[in-house]
């Protein structure tokens, strides 16, 4: 049946020579004929897991060693890493080793963030940018140098990508509040290594025990006044 009414749809625009799916013009327009505001697209939370990044000292050097933990590590077998000796006349990172070569595959990854925390040099991380899409499965397979940031520290902002303010801000956020490893010791410490283009970025703020009191203060709160509208009801 869900075919029949598919093509009833199809038949009954034809004779209007409308599109049964027009292009998206950011978002469904109001009577007045303007884009609606509750369609447009809202800030993202600021611990979100999105595309990744391979980061730089803040001398150029890279941060990746090639010691392949992230991969390890990869639950969806998506990394692939393959490491080489630094040359003498021109090493790459600040290690005797470096990533020659690094892969993700996007069609893969579930944006688990577990790459970040196995990181001993925190050279990857996760940006908030989400919204990407392929046309062919090359364009899936992130190489070293679309991961890589630029001399900037930036990310590449490839032609598939809708990258937007913010995007690259507090990258891997959740991981900086208790870095390193996720120790809850290190809470508000900065435990994280400079980087190119931002420099020494400030430890995401943590939740405190006060703040969880207050938390549950304030829950407890509004279960006992609901509690007590509800009996007189």
């Amino acid at each position: 049946m869900g075919y029949l009414e598919g093509f009833a749809v199809t038949l009954r625009q034809w004779p209007r020579k409308q599109k049964v799916s027009t292009e998206y013009r950011g978002g469904r327009p109001n009577s007045d004929g303007k884009p609606s505001p509750k369609d447009q697209k809202i800030d993202k939370p600021s611990r979100a897991h999105g595309r990744h990044v391979l980061n730089r000292y803040e001398d150029g050097m890279e941060k990746c060693i090639g010691c392949e933990l992230c991969a390890g590590v990869c639950p969806a077998k998506c990394i692939y890493v393959r490491g080489a000796d630094n040359p003498i006349d021109d090493p790459k990172s600040p290690g005797e080793r470096f990533g020659f070569v690094y892969e993700i595959n996007y069609l893969r990854c579930i944006h688990c963030d577990l790459c970040v925390e196995a990181c001993p040099t925190q050279a990857i991380t996760e940006t908030k940018l989400f919204e990407f899409s392929f046309t062919n499965r090359e364009d899936a397979i992130y190489t070293k140098d679309e991961l890589l940031v630029g001399d900037d520290g930036r990310p590449q902002f490839l032609p598939w990508e809708d990258w937007r303010p913010g995007d690259d801000d507090n990258t891997s956020g959740w991981m900086r509040a208790t870095a390193p490893a996720g120790r809850a010791d290190y809470q508000n410490k900065i435990g994280w290594s400079g980087e190119l283009g931002y420099g020494v970025r400030h430890p995401e703020k943590g939740q405190t025990f006060a703040d969880k009191a207050v938390d549950r203060a304030e829950e407890s709160e509004v279960h006992e006044q609901g509690d007590h509208d509800g009996g007189h009801n």
